[in-house]
C-alpha cells in the first residue's frame, strides 16, 4: 500500500500536467518535496489537476505556480517552463497589474475581473490579450492565507471580435451613401481613426487615369515618406517608393508585407509604442474586376496576423469597395442628371433660337396665305383654295408650337413674369372651353362647362390662363372617344380650383409621376393622334407655378382622368369683359384635325394603276396624300390609324400600303409586322412615312421589311416616284412567280410519261431492270416534290390546300435523307435522324418533302469548310401539332439578316453559297397555306435552328 505522502498518489491524474508534476523534482522549488506539502496544498493541487476548467495555483511566499492542462494554452511559449516557478519575475511584463491583484487576495479578498486587459509576452512579443478571471484565497492548516486559487477564461477572441464588429458597423453606416469616391475614402478613414488598436495606420489610394492618387490616410502625416501622394500604375518594383500599389491594383490580389520597418521606417503602432511588423495591401474591388483603388493597412504590433485578423481587414476593404461602387453610381447618376439637365437646357435654348428665327418666315408665309383666302376680287376656288387653306392651317399650327417653345424658353431663363390684371375668371374659362364646342359635337363627345361666377375679379395673367385652359381641354379631347369632358371652376377657402375631367382612356399609374415633365410623352395610352411636342402639360405646370399655384392629376386607366389647377385667390370687386383671345382658334383647329373626315368619293382607278391603302393620323396630311395619289390615277383608301389599316388590308388586300410611322394604337412598324405575318398580304409592298430623318431611321425601316422609307417633308414628285417604283418591283416579282408556276405545271406534264415508264420497268422480271425502275421512280418522285414546291411558291396568298390524308414525318425524312445523300457527302456532313418520331401531319406528302428538303439543302450548302459539320433533325408530337427542328453547326445568321431570312430572293450580306433565294420563302408559304409556321434562331459561328410547327393528322396513313 502506497504512503499518503507518496507523490504518485498526491499528484494522481491530471493528464499532461499531472505527468509533468509527478516528474518534477519539487525539492528544488520554493515549496519543497511533495512529502512535506501541507494538506491544504495537496487538496488544492488535486482539485486543479482533476478539473477541466482553466486553473492556476500560486503558493507560498514566492507564489510558486501550479496549473492544469486547460490553462496551458493561455501561457503560450511560457508553457511548460512556468510550472514550479515563482510568479515574479516569470510575469514581469505584467507584474504592475498582477501584483495589486495578488495583494488584495492575500489580504483575504476574493476578486473577479471581466475581460481584463493583460499584455503578456507569451509568443515572442508583447501581446494584447483579455481574460475573465477569479482569484480566491487558499487558507492553510494554521488558518492563514498561504495561496491563491485562480480560475480563468481567455476572452481575447470575443473582445476583439466585438470591437471589430463595431468597427465594421460604423464603417457601413458612415459609408452608406457617399457623394463621391473621394468622400467614401475620407469617411472610412475617419471611422478607422477610432479603431487604431486594429488599424495602426492606413492609406487609401484611388485610380485616377494612369496613376494611383492618395485619397485618405489614418495615423500618418500627409508629408510622411510612407504616404506618397501619387504612384504611377505602371511603376515597377524598383521604382515604387514604399508600397507595391501598382502590383496589387493590376492583379486584384491582396499582398502581405513582412518588412514594414525596412520599407517605411518606424511607423505608428496605434496606441502601442512598437512599430508594426506587418502590413496588408488590399485591392478595393473584386478580383475579377479592375480595382477602383488600393488600401494599405498596418497590422497591430501586439496581435498576430491570424485568420480572424485577415478576415476583418478583408471585410474592411469590402465595405470600402461597396462604398466606392455606391459613390461611382451616385456620381454617374449625377453626371447623367447633369447631362440630362444640360441637354434639357440646350434643347430649350435651341428651340428658343430656332423659334425666334421661325417667326419672321412664318409671318411672311401666313400673311400672303391669309390674304389669298380673304381675297374676294380674285378668289380661289376648288383645288387651289383647298391647297392654300391646308398650307394656312399648317402654318397656324406651327406658329402655335413656336409660341409654346418660346414661352418655355422664357420660363427656363426666368424671363417670364405674370402680368396680373383683374379678370372675370369664370367668363374667361367658359369662353376658352366653349371654342371647342363644334369639335366635341363632331366627335360625339359631350362638353360640359360648369363655371359659376366667383366672389370677385381674379388677378391673373389672362394669356397664361388661356394657355392653361386650352391645353387641358385639347388634351382631354385628344384622349376621349365617348362620354364627356367636364370643365369646372370652384372657389373654396381662399383658393380657386380649375378641374378638367374626362371619361377617356386614362393614364397608366407608372406614367403619372412624370406626367408634367417637359418633353415626356405618355406611353401605353390610345389617343386621337400621337402628334405633340411633349411640352403642353409641362407648360401648364410652369404657368400655374408662375401664379403661385400648383397642378396635379388623377387617373384610372380605362375610366378617365382629371387635371386640377389650384391658384391662391387674388380677388377684388368690379366687372370686366374677358373674352378669349385669338390663341383659342389655333388649339381648336388642331383638335379638329384629329377627327376622321368622311372619305371623299374616289376619282376611280386608271387603267394599269393600283389600289393604295393610306394610313395617316393627321387629317390634313391624310387629305393631302390622298389628293396627290388620286390625281395620279390610283384608287386610294384612307384610314386614320394602323388598326383600321390592318382590318381594311385583310378585308381587301391592297397592291401597296403607304403608312405613317407614328400613329395611335397600332403604329407603322407594328402594322408592317402584322401585314408580313398574314399570308395574303405578306408580299404587299409597304412604304413608311416618318419625320425621323437620318440613316439609322431609314435602315431601321428597311430592316423591318419596308419596301421603302420616305422622310418628311417630301415633294409630291418624290412620293409618286417611290410608289410607282415599289409597285413595279412587286409586279416583276409576281410575274416571275407566275412564270415559275407555268414552268412547274409544264414540267409535271413531262414527268407523267417517265412515271408510267418507271412502273413498267419496275414490274420487269429482270433484276437489273427492276433496280433501274425503282431508281427512276425515286428520281421522278423527287422531281414531283420539287415542282410542288415551285407551284406553292407561285401561288402566294392562296387558300390552304385540302389535306391529302395523314403523312408520316419519319417516312418523308428518310426519303429526303436518301435523296440528299450526295449533297451531304460532298460537304462531309453528318446527318442525324435518331430523334424523329413517327408523327403524322396533314401537310401533303410532296409539300412536306419540299419543306424538309429545302431546310436540309440550306443547312448543307453553308457547311463547307466548317470545323464541325453536323445536322440534327428531330420531330415530336406536341399538343395538336408536330414540332420539327433542323439544327446545324454552320456559320449562323447575323442579327441584321434574321428578320428578312424568309423573304423571296433575299440573300444575307456576305453569303457566298449559291442559290436562287426562294427556298426558305417557299418553306414559309407552304406552312402558312396549311396552318403551320416556321421560325429561326441563330448565333453567329455557332449554328442555326429552324423550328417548324405543323397540324397533326387525326388518323395515320401508311408510308408510300
Amino acid at each position: 500500500m502506497t504512503s499518503r505522502t507518496n507523490p504518485q498518489e498526491v499528484l494522481a491524474g491530471g493528464g499532461e500536467m499531472g505527468a509533468r508534476m509527478r516528474a518534477l523534482d519539487w525539492s528544488h522549488t520554493a515549496v519543497g518535496p511533495v512529502e512535506g506539502w501541507p494538506q491544504s496544498l495537496r487538496t488544492a493541487v488535486s482539485i486543479l489537476l482533476n478539473s477541466r476548467f482553466p486553473m492556476m495555483i500560486h503558493w507560498g511566499k514566492e507564489l510558486t505556480q501550479f496549473y492544469n492542462d486547460a490553462y496551458a494554452p493561455s501561457l503560450g511559449s511560457k508553457h511548460p517552463g512556468a510550472l514550479g516557478q515563482a510568479a515574479y519575475p516569470w510575469w514581469s511584463e505584467i507584474w504592475d497589474v498582477l501584483e495589486p491583484m495578488f495583494e488584495r487576495v492575500l489580504a483575504g479578498e476574493a476578486t473577479w475581473y471581466t475581460d481584463q486587459l493583460f499584455l503578456p509576452n507569451r509568443h515572442g512579443f508583447v501581446e494584447e490579450a483579455y481574460f475573465t478571471l477569479s482569484h480566491s484565497p487558499i487558507r492553510d492548516e494554521s488558518g492563514g492565507i498561504n495561496g491563491i486559487f485562480l480560475a480563468v477564461t481567455e476572452t481575447t477572441a470575443q473582445v476583439l471580435g466585438g470591437r471589430r464588429l463595431r468597427a465594421l458597423k460604423a464603417l457601413g453606416e458612415a459609408c452608406e451613401n457617399p457623394p463621391s469616391t473621394w468622400e467614401a475614402c475620407q469617411r472610412a478613414a475617419r471611422v478607422l481613426e477610432d479603431y487604431r488598436h486594429d488599424v495602426p495606420f492606413a492609406l487609401f489610394y484611388l485610380r485616377d487615369g494612369g496613376i494611383l492618387r492618395r485619397a485618405a490616410l489614418v495615423g500618418l502625416e500627409e508629408t510622411s515618406p510612407a504616404a506618397p501622394e501619387v504612384v504611377p500604375e505602371d511603376a515597377g518594383s524598383g521604382t515604387e517608393p514604399v508600397w507595391p500599389l501598382a502590383l496589387v491594383a493590376r492583379s486584384g490580389e491582396p499582398l502581405t508585407l513582412e518588412d514594414v520597418e525596412a520599407r517605411a521606417g518606424a511607423l505608428p503602432g496605434g496606441p502601442w509604442p512598437e512599430t508594426p511588423r506587418y502590413a496588408l495591401v488590399l485591392p478595393l474591388g473584386e478580383a475579377s474586376e479592375a480595382s477602383a483603388g488600393v488600401l494599405v493597412v498596418g497590422i497591430s504590433p501586439r496581435r498576430p496576423l491570424d485568420a480572424d485578423y485577415r478576415s476583418f481587414l478583408s471585410l474592411v476593404a469590402g465595405q470600402v469597395t461597396t462604398a466606392l461602387a455606391r459613390a461611382r453610381r451616385a456620381e454617374e447618376e449625377r453626371r447623367q442628371a447633369d447631362a440630362a439637365a444640360e441637354l434639357d437646357r440646350s434643347k430649350t435654348a435651341f428651340f428658343s433660337n430656332v423659334s425666334h428665327e421661325l417667326r419672321t418666315p412664318l409671318t411672311l408665309l401666313m400673311g400672303p396665305l391669309e390674304d389669298a383666302l380673304a381675297d374676294t376680287a380674285q378668289s380661289l376656288t376648288g383645288t387651289q383654295r383647298e391647297r392654300v387653306d391646308l398650307a394656312w392651317r399648317g402654318a397656324r399650327r406651327l406658329l402655335k408650337l413656336v409660341g409654346m417653345v418660346l414661352d418655355f424658353s422664357r420660363m427656363d431663363a426666368r424671363r417670364m413674369h405674370a402680368a396680373l390684371e383683374p379678370t372675370d375668371l369664370s367668363a374667361l374659362t367658359a369662353g376658352c372651353a366653349s371654342t371647342f364646342e363644334a369639335a366635341f359635337q363632331k366627335a360625339g363627345v359631350r362638353l360640359v362647362i360648369d363655371c359659376p361666377p366667383l366672389p370677385g375679379l381674379m388677378r391673373v395673367d389672362r394669356e397664361a390662363w388661356e394657355k392653361i385652359v386650352l391645353n387641358l381641354v385639347s388634351n382631354a379631347f385628344k384622349f376621349t372617344f365617348a362620354g364627356e369632358v367636364r370643365v369646372s371652376l370652384r372657389w373654396s377657402e381662399g383658393r380657386v380650383e380649375l378641374a378638367v375631367a374626362d371619361t377617356g382612356t386614362g393614364i397608366p399609374e407608372a406614367e403619372l409621376p412624370r406626367l408634367f415633365e417637359r418633353f415626356h410623352r405618355v406611353k401605353g395610352t390610345r389617343g386621337r393622334s400621337v402628334e405633340g411636342s411633349g411640352i403642353g402639360l409641362a407648360l401648364v405646370r410652369e404657368l400655374a407655378r408662375m401664379h403661385g399655384g400648383e397642378v396635379r392629376a388623377e387617373s384610372t386607366p380605362g375610366q378617365g382622368s382629371t387635371f386640377f389647377v389650384t391658384l391662391p385667390a387674388r380677388l377684388e370687386p368690379g366687372e370686366v369683359s374677358t373674352p378669349p383671345g385669338p390663341l383659342a382658334r389655333a388649339f381648336v383647329q388642331e383638335a379638329e384635325g384629329w377627327l376622321e373626315s368622311p372619305p371623299a368619293p374616289s376619282s376611280g382607278p386608271r387603267a394599269g394603276l393600283a389600289h393604295v391603302l393610306l394610313a395617316e393620323d393627321n387629317a390634313d396630311m391624310r387629305a393631302h396624300l390622298r389628293r396627290l395619289l388620286e390625281e395620279a390615277g390610283y384608287t386610294v383608301e384612307a384610314v386614320a390609324d394602323g388598326q383600321a389599316a390592318l382590318e381594311r388590308a385583310r378585308a381587301r388586300p391592297p397592291e401597296l400600303v403607304l403608312s405613317d410611322v407614328m400613329m395611335p394604337g397600332l403604329d407603322g412598324f407594328e402594322l408592317l409586322r402584322a401585314l408580313k405575318d398574314h399570308a395574303p398580304t405578306s408580299h404587299t409592298p409597304v412604304i413608311l412615312l416618318s419625320a425621323r430623318a437620318g440613316q439609322e431611321a431609314i435602315v431601321e425601316g428597311l430592316a423591318a421589311g419596308a419596301s421603302d422609307y420616305l422622310v418628311k417633308p417630301f415633294s409630291a414628285r418624290e412620293l409618286l416616284a417611290r410608289v410607282e417604283g415599289a409597285l413595279k418591283t412587286e409586279r416583276a416579282r409576281s410575274d416571275l412567280d407566275a412564270f415559275a408556276g407555268r414552268i412547274a405545271h409544264d414540267l409535271r406534264n413531262l414527268l407523267a410519261p417517265l412515271s408510267m415508264l418507271s412502273e413498267r420497268i419496275r414490274d420487269s422480271s429482270d433484276e437489273r431492270a427492276r433496280w433501274a425502275g425503282e431508281r427512276l421512280e425515286r428520281i421522278t418522285r423527287r422531281a414531283y416534290n420539287l415542282l410542288d414546291g415551285m407551284l406553292t411558291f407561285s401561288q402566294a396568298g392562296s387558300a390552304a390546300k385540302a389535306s391529302h390524308g395523314a403523312v408520316s414525318v419519319r417516312a418523308v425524312a428518310d426519303d429526303v435523307a436518301e435523296d440528299l445523300s450526295g449533297a451531304r457527302t460532298r460537304v462531309g456532313a453528318v446527318l442525324e435522324l435518331q430523334d424523329v418520331e413517327d408523327v403524322h401531319v396533314t401537310l401533303p406528302r410532296g409539300l412536306l418533302y419540299v419543306v424538309l428538303a429545302n431546310l436540309l439543302t440550306n443547312a448543307f450548302k453553308f457547311m463547307e469548310g466548317r470545323p464541325e459539320r453536323r445536322v440534327e433533325v428531330t420531330a415530336r408530337a406536341e399538343g395538336a401539332g408536330c414540332v420539327l427542328t433542323v439544327r446545324d453547326t454552320g456559320p449562323g445568321i447575323s442579327a441584321a439578316a434574321l428578320p428578312r431570312i424568309f423573304e423571296p430572293f433575299y440573300r444575307a450580306p456576305g453569303a457566298t453559297a449559291s442559290g436562287h433565294g426562294i427556298g426558305l420563302a417557299t418553306v414559309r408559304r407552304i406552312l402558312k397555306a396549311h396552318g403551320g409556321e416556321v421560325s429561326v434562331q441563330s448565333v453567329v459561328d455557332q449554328g442555326t435552328t429552324f423550328t417548324v410547327w405543323m397540324p397533326r393528322a387525326t388518323t395515320a396513313a401508311t408510308r408510300g
